[in-house]
C-alpha cells in the first residue's frame, strides 16, 4: 500500500506532476467509481486489479477528450500545414503514466488512488505495453509524436495496428523462446475506432490503358479500419492524433464469386483479407522479402494517402470549392520513417496522374517536394529490394509508375554523365544482377526533397559511401537530424527522483527545453548536490534490485556496479565482446580469488529475430557464462550475470535509472545513431562506447574524457578492411582473449554439448565482419578505467553530472525543432489552445494570435 506524502513531501513535489487540487481529487475519483460501476460494470467486492487499471485509464482519458476535440477544431479554423509521420513500427510502451504526466494529473491521480485504497503502481503494472516495434526505429517514431504534440504542430502519426506487437520473449533454459503478443486481449482504453472513415485498399489486377489514361482494373479490395489514439503535448493542452489501420474483409469478399458454392468456405477465407494487419515482422535491420509483408507497406500507405488527400480537399478553404493541388506542398508534410512507407511515392503519383489527371512533371514537382526521407541504416541487409516479379503481381500499376520514375532519371544521368554506364547501373531503380529487384532507398531519395540520416557520423557515411552518387549530384537535398529522445518519458516518468531534484536546483522549465541542464555545471563541485545525485541513483538501484528479486527470484547486490547492455540482439551491436569481457573477468577472479576487484552485476537484455540463428546463439551462450559465473563459489557476489527476458518500453523505464555504465559497443559505423545511449546518459549513467552513431556526438557535448571511449574509429576499420581482418593475429597476440575462446571452444560453459559454440566461434576466427577481436583488448583497458573511477564514488558523480548537464542536445524537441524548421516548412509553438473549459469564441482568438506570430 501506497504512504501519504508528508506536507514537506508535497511541497517539494513541485507542479512537474501537477497540483493537487481538493477539487481536482474528489473529481477524479468521481469518475474512477463511475467507470467502475458503469463502464466496467463492477462493484468494489468482485473488482479485479485489472478492472481499476481500466477504471483510472478511462478517467484520464475523459480529461483528454476535450482537449482532442478542441485540438482538432483549432487545427480546422487555423488551417496549418500538416505534417504526417509514415512509419510501419510505433513503439509506445505504456500509455497511462505519460498521459497523467502530460496533463499535469500525476499528484491529483496519486491522491486519489491513494484515497480509494488502492496501490498507483500496482494499477500501472496491469497495463500492456503497446509493443508495435522492433526497437529504436519504432521507439523513435513514438519518441517524436509526443514531441510535435508538445510543440504544437499539426503533426498526425500513421501506421498499422497490429494485433500481435513484437513477440514475449521467454528463456528456457538459456534459450529464447517466442510467444505471441495477444496485447489487446482485454481491450485497449486508449483507442477509438472510426469506421465512418473506413477506406478501400486494393491489390493484384491488372492495367487498362486508354485515351484518358491508365486504369488500374479488377482488384481485390481489403478495407482499411482506422482506430486514433490521442497523443497529449506537455501541459499546453494539444492533443494530436495517431491513425493506425486495421484490414477487414468486404463484407461480399469471396462472395461474389459465383463459382463459390460454399458460403461457409468464402466467411471463413475472410481471415486472408484481415491477416494484413495480423501482426509485426519482429526484424530489426534486416529485410525480408515476404508478400505479406510488401502487402502491409502498400496498405498503409494506400489508406493513409486517401486520408491526406481527404483532409486537403475538405479544410477551409477547399470545402465547397474546386480541389487545385498546386498548393499541397504548402499544406502537407510527409516524412518516410525508413524506406517501409516508400510506396507512398508511386502511389500519390498514381493519384495524381491517373485520379486527379494531372500532368506527370506537375504531379512529379508535387510529390517531390511534399516527401522528405529519413534513412535509419547502412547495413546491406536492411536495404529493402523488392523483386519486380512480385511488385508485377501485387502492384502492377505501382511497377509501371516505377519504370517511368526511372526512365526519365537514368536519360538524366545519361545526358550529364554520357558513356558512365557503371554509374548508370550503380544509380538505376532497378538492380540486375541476380533477378530483378526495386531498390527502395534509391526510390525514396528521387522521390523526396530532403533525405537525413539520424546522427553526424551516419549522415556523412550517407553521403560519402552509399548514396555518395546521389549526393555527388544533389548535395543540399542530404541533411542530418541526429536523434532525440522524449524527456517527459525518459525522465520525468520513469526517474521522478533525479526530475525532482533537477527542477529543486534549475526550475521546472527544463522539462520543455533541456537545454537548460547545461545549468548543472555550476553544481558539479556542489557537495550536497553530488550526494542528492548519488542518493538517487541508488534509491533507483535498490528498487530495481528488489523488482528481479519479486519477477526472477535472483539476487543481486545494490552496491555493485550495475553494467547493463540493453538492446536488440545482433552481430553489430557485439553482445558477444561484452560476453568475452565477462568471461575475462571470471577468469581473473579464478586465478586471484583475494585479489582487489570491484563487484558488477552484469544485466544484458535484448530480443533475437526468431529466424536470426546467430542472434539466439548469441543469447544461449550469454546464459551459459552465467550459469557458471553465478553459481561458483569462488566468485561469489564479486560477479553476477543476468540475461534480462523480455526487453520491452516498460522494462527499460525500470532498468535505465537504475544503471551505473551504459554498454554502447557496436563496431564503428555499423549503428546509424542508437537512443538508447542517450537514455542512459539522461539518466545519470556513464558510457563505454565505441566513435560510433551518436556517442560521437555525446562525446562532443559533454567532453571526450567523460565517457570511457575505446576501440576502432571509422577510419580504422575502413584501413582494416583494405588490409584484411584476420581474428588470428588477435587471438595469438592476447593471451587472455585465448584463454577465454579456448574455453568456448572446448565445451568449459557446455561440458554436456561441448560442440554447441561452435557455430559462434567459426564466426568469430572465420568470417566476423564486426571485428570482436580486433577492439578486444581497447574494451579490456576502458573497463578496467571504469573500475577505477567506481572506486572514487564522488569523482565518478561528478562525471555522472557531467554528462547530465551536456545530455540537453538529445531531446526529440530539439530533433523535431530541426525536422520542422528544416524539412517541413513549419515553425513550432508554445501557444496554448484554450482548455475544453473556456468558450469556443477563445479559438477563434488564440487562432488570430497563431496567424499575427
Amino acid at each position: 500500500m501506497a504512504t501519504p506524502l508528508t506536507d514537506q513531501e508535497k511541497r517539494k513535489q513541485i507542479s512537474i506532476r501537477g497540483i493537487v487540487g481538493v477539487e481536482n481529487v474528489a473529481e477524479i475519483k468521481k469518475g474512477f467509481n463511475r467507470h467502475l460501476h458503469f463502464t466496467l460494470v463492477k462493484d468494489r467486492n468482485i473488482a479485479t486489479p485489472r478492472d481499476y487499471y481500466f477504471a483510472l485509464a478511462h478517467t484520464v482519458r475523459d480529461h483528454l477528450v476535450g482537449r482532442w476535440i478542441r485540438t482538432q477544431q483549432f487545427y480546422y479554423e487555423v488551417d496549418p500545414k500538416r505534417v504526417y509521420y509514415l512509419s510501419l513500427e510505433f513503439y509506445m510502451g505504456r500509455t497511462l503514466q505519460n498521459t497523467m504526466i502530460n496533463l499535469g494529473l500525476q499528484n491529483a491521480c496519486d491522491e486519489a488512488i491513494y484515497q480509494l485504497g488502492l496501490d498507483m503502481e500496482d494499477l500501472e503494472e496491469m497495463e500492456e505495453d503497446a509493443g508495435l516495434g522492433n526497437g529504436g526505429l519504432g521507439r523513435l517514431a513514438a519518441c517524436f509524436l509526443d514531441s510535435m504534440a508538445t510543440l504544437g504542430l499539426a503533426a498526425y502519426g500513421y501506421g498499422i495496428r497490429y494485433e500481435y506487437g513484437i513477440f514475449n520473449q521467454k528463456i528456457r533454459d538459456g534459450w529464447q523462446v517466442e510467444e505471441a503478443d495477444d496485447w489487446l486481449r482485454h481491450g485497449n482504453p486508449w483507442e477509438k475506432a472510426r469506421p465512418e472513415y473506413m477506406l478501400p485498399v486494393h491489390f493484384y489486377g491488372r492495367v487498362e490503358e486508354s485515351k484518358e489514361g491508365s486504369k488500374w482494373v479488377d482488384t481485390q479490395v481489403v478495407l482499411a479500419m482506422p482506430y486514433d489514439t490521442p497523443i497529449p503535448g506537455f501541459m499546453n493542452n494539444t492533443v494530436n492524433t495517431m491513425r493506425l489501420w486495421s484490414a477487414k474483409a468486404p463484407n461480399d469478399f469471396n462472395l461474389r464469386d459465383f463459382n463459390v458454392g460454399d458460403y461457409i468456405e468464402a466467411v471463413l477465407d475472410r481471415n486472408l483479407a484481415e491477416n494484413i494487419s495480423r501482426v509485426l515482422y519482429p526484424n530489426d535491420n534486416f529485410f525480408e522479402g515476404k508478400e505479406l509483408r510488401l502487402k502491409q507497406e502498400y496498405f498503409v500507405v494506400a489508406a493513409t494517402l486517401q486520408d491526406i488527400v481527404r483532409r486537403f480537399k475538405t479544410t477551409k478553404k477547399c470545402a465547397g470549392g474546386q480541389t487545385s493541388f498546386q498548393g499541397f506542398p504548402e499544406k502537407v508534410a510527409i516524412q518516410l520513417n525508413d524506406t517501409h512507407p516508400a510506396m507512398a511515392i508511386p502511389e500519390l503519383m498514381r493519384i495524381f496522374v491517373d485520379i486527379e489527371k494531372l500532368d506527370w512533371d506537375t504531379a512529379w514537382d508535387l510529390t517531390k517536394r511534399t516527401f522528405a526521407y529519413t534513412n535509419h541504416t547502412v547495413l546491406p541487409e536492411a536495404l529493402e529490394r523488392w523483386p519486380v516479379e512480385l511488385l508485377e503481381s501485387l502492384l502492377p500499376r505501382h511497377l509501371q509508375i516505377i519504370y517511368h520514375i526511372n526512365q526519365i532519371h537514368l536519360d538524366s544521368i545519361a545526358s550529364l554523365f554520357p558513356k558512365d554506364v557503371d554509374r548508370l547501373r550503380r544509380m538505376s531503380l532497378i538492380e540486375e544482377e541476380g533477378g530483378k529487384r526495386v531498390n527502395m532507398a534509391h526510390l525514396c531519395i528521387l522521390g523526396s526533397h530532403a533525405v537525413n540520416g539520424v546522427a553526424q557520423i551516419h549522415s556523412d557515411i550517407i553521403k560519402t559511401s552509399v548514396f555518395r552518387d546521389f549526393s555527388e549530384l544533389e548535395p543540399d537535398k542530404f541533411q542530418n537530424k541526429t536523434n532525440g529522445i522524449t524527456p517527459r518519458r525518459w525522465l520525468l516518468l520513469c526517474n521522478p527522483g533525479l526530475a525532482e531534484l533537477i527542477a529543486e536546483v534549475i526550475g521546472e522549465d527544463y522539462v520543455k527545453d533541456l537545454s537548460q541542464l547545461q545549468k548543472l555545471m555550476l553544481l558539479v563541485n556542489n557537495e550536497a548536490f553530488i550526494r542528492d545525485v548519488s542518493k538517487v541513483k541508488q534509491d533507483n538501484k535498490e528498487k530495481f534490485a528488489q523488482y528481479l528479486e519479486k519477477e526472477y527470484r535472483v539476487q543481486i547486490n545494490p552496491a555493485s556496479m550495475f553494467d547493463v547492455h540493453v538492446k536488440r540482439i545482433h552481430e553489430y551491436k557485439r553482445q558477444l565482446l561484452n560476453c568475452l569481457h565477462i568471461i575475462t573477468m571470471y577468469n581473473r577472479i579464478k586465478k586471484n580469488p583475494t585479489a582487489p576487484f570491484v563487484p558488477r552485476t552484469i544485466i544484458i537484455g535484448g530480443k533475437a529475430a526468431p529466424g536470426y540463428h546467430m542472434a539466439k546463439m548469441i543469447i544461449k551462450l550469454i546464459t551459459a557464462v552465467g550459469d557458471v559465473v553465478n553459481n561458483d563459489p569462488v566468485v561469489g557476489s564479486k560477479l553476477k550475470v543476468i540475461y534480462l527476458e523480455n526487453y520491452r518500453v516498460s522494462l527499460a523505464e525500470k532498468v535505465i535509472p537504475a544503471t551505473d555504465l551504459s554498454e554502447q559497443i557496436s563496431t564503428a559505423g555499423t549503428e546509424a545513431s542508437g537512443t538508447g545511449n542517450m537514455k542512459f546518459m539522461l539518466n545519470g549513467a556513464l558510457t563505454i562506447g565505441t566513435m560510433d552513431g551518436a556517442n560521437v556526438e555525446m562525446a562532443e557535448e559533454a567532453g571526450e574524457e567523460n565517457l570511457f571511449i575505446f576501440g576502432m574509429r571509422v577510419e580504422d576499420v575502413a584501413a582494416l578492411d583494405l588490409k584484411g581482418y584476420d581474428a588470428m593475429v588477435y587471438y595469438k597476440r592476447n593471451p587472455e582473449l585465448r584463454c577465454v575462446m579456448d574455453q568456448i571452444t572446448s565445451g568449459y560453459f557446455n561440458p554436456k554439448n561441448p560442440d554447441l559454440f561452435k557455430d559462434v566461434t567459426d564466426m568469430l576466427f572465420k568470417y566476423d565482419r564486426f571485428k570482436v577481436f580486433a577492439d578486444f583488448d581497447d574494451y579490456v583497458k576502458a573497463q578496467e578505467q571504469v573500475s577505477k573511477l567506481y572506486q572514487k564514488p564522488k569523482e565518478w558523480t561528478k562525471m555522472v553530472i557531467k554528462n547530465i548537464a551536456a545530455s540537453g542536445k538529445f531531446s526529440s524537441d530539439r530533433t523535431i525543432s530541426d525536422y520542422a524548421r528544416e524539412v517541413w516548412g513549419v515553425e513550432p509553438t508554445d501557444l496554448k489552445i484554450p482548455p475544453p473549459n473556456e468558450p469556443r469564441e477563445a479559438i477563434d482568438e488564440t487562432a488570430r494570435a497563431l496567424k499575427k506570430m
